[in-house]
């Protein structure tokens, strides 16, 4: 080993572990915070001073949060679920069957996810109450297909043009229709990128808040980011920052959890597109 590979190894771990230590701290912040109470909140340490679960008691307590976490959970299942399934029909037609104006429908779909969310709330708010769907989960649903329908449909779309045209003609001539043929023969071949636009899905739909916070009234209805939000304003506790920290490791871990389980299929389902062809 030379002086001059320690050194390029040196300075690959340095800069490894500052994104790693500027990617893990915060969420190392709010697990420490969360476990103190009274001043050790504002008395910044390593390890709790005084460790303690108050304020993940009074998260349950003082408001229906698990009430919310029930509804984030089927709003953002019933997202995925809608998602997966547009975009995969979606896919299937701009990734392999051919038609005029097929290349001018994909950039569509790209114009319409660089919208700001606030551009298009107006509008969605007039289409939710003309369906009477206001203050339900559908209503998030429905808006959350904006913003993860026209990433899901290009990521999908690049990995149906990459599958052999011999596999679905080969389909075809057996006598399987073309849903048979997406559902059974296409989908298990394109699963690494299914699971990654489906998590990419379940995180936009966990997590956000403006549609949340606009189309619903109601605690009977409310979501974790917009409950999170509003502790402040209807917690009776003194320093109400140790329960938004433990309400925000409550609903974080959940993510970390099904990352870390599917994290393999992640990284293949984001690479693969690139080593093909």
């Amino acid at each position: 080993m030379t002086v001059r590979w320690l050194l390029a190894r040196g300075g690959f771990l340095l800069v490894l572990g500052g994104f790693l230590f500027y990617a893990v701290f915060p969420f190392y912040y709010a697990l420490i915070s969360s476990l103190e109470s009274g001043s050790g909140l504002f008395e910044p340490s390593v390890l709790p001073r005084s460790a303690t679960i108050g304020n993940y008691a009074a998260v349950f307590g003082e408001q229906p949060f698990a009430r919310s976490i029930l509804n984030s959970f089927m709003v953002a299942v019933g997202t995925v679920a809608a998602t997966l399934f547009l975009a995969a029909l979606a896919a299937y037609a701009l990734g392999r069957i051919r038609f005029r104006g097929r290349r001018g429908v994909l950039f569509t779909v790209l114009t319409i996810s660089m919208f700001p969310q606030v551009a298009v709330l107006s509008g969605m708010f007039e289409l939710i109450r003309a369906l009477g769907l206001y203050d339900t989960l559908p209503s998030l649903m429905l808006s959350y297909l904006i913003l993860t329908l026209p990433f899901s449909i290009w990521v999908l779309t690049a990995f149906m043009r990459e599958l052999p045209d011999e596999i679905e003609e080969a389909a075809i001539l057996d006598g399987a229709s073309r849903l048979t043929v997406l559902t059974r023969i296409l989908a298990p071949l394109i699963a690494p990128a299914l699971v990654t636009t489906g998590l990419l899905a379940l995180i936009i739909a966990w997590n956000e808040f403006l549609f949340a916070l606009t189309f619903t009234l109601s605690a009977e209805a409310r979501t974790v980011p917009v409950a999170i939000a509003l502790i402040s304003g209807s917690t009776q506790h003194e320093l109400p920052w140790g329960i938004i920290m433990a309400a925000s490791v409550i609903v974080t871990v959940p993510l970390l959890i099904i990352v870390l389980l599917f994290q393999g299929r992640i990284v293949s389902g984001l690479t693969a597109g690139a080593i093909k062809g």
